[in-house]
């Protein structure tokens, strides 16, 4: 199935295809989807009049802990079990940039995996609806002494179990 197109503004002008991030797995879930509005603040923004950089990991944040409350797998939990979730890879794809003032939406979407890890995709749009930035990253579980965990353990197994059952969206 071909991917949908998004409205970008490339260079052309013209309506190009996302590449997903994390590719379909057969047989998953779909992925779980949260957004979240914000606007720009002064204090967001560089010299030349837009978001710094730096400021898309915390936007992002935004929207993976907003997903996170949504479908009960939040920081609280993991620290709960004690069990670390630190990011391993963060990529950002910026598209359009953003400025002081701007309303805009991010929304996370939590790819399945039945790795002893989270796959997040982020998507940023202006007020137009186009896509600014677009980033993914992944977290990796640990146990208490920060050992890299090969299987998930088992509260995160139930929350798959729940989510393949369809009660989790």
């Amino acid at each position: 199935m071909p991917l949908p197109l998004e409205k970008t503004s490339s260079p052309s002008g013209t309506p190009r295809r996302r590449k997903p991030c994390f590719p379909p797995v057969p047989g998953a879930p779909p992925p779980l989807r949260e957004t979240v509005s914000r606007r720009v603040r002064f204090e967001e923004v560089d010299s030349l009049g837009i978001v710094w950089h730096g400021r898309y990991a915390s936007y992002f944040e935004d929207a993976r802990v907003a997903l996170g409350q949504r479908y009960g797998v939040g920081y609280e939990l993991f620290r709960e079990h004690l069990t670390p979730v630190p990011i391993k890879q963060m990529h950002v794809d910026y598209c359009l940039p953003l400025r002081y003032g701007d309303e805009v939406t991010i929304e996370a979407i939590m790819h399945f995996t039945e790795a002893a890890r989270m796959n997040f995709e982020f998507i940023i749009r202006n007020a137009e609806g186009e896509i600014a930035t677009t980033g993914y990253s992944i977290q990796l579980m640990l146990d208490r002494n920060f050992q890299l965990l090969v299987t998930p353990p088992p509260f995160f197994l139930e929350i798959c179990r729940r989510w393949q059952a369809g009660e989790l969206s």
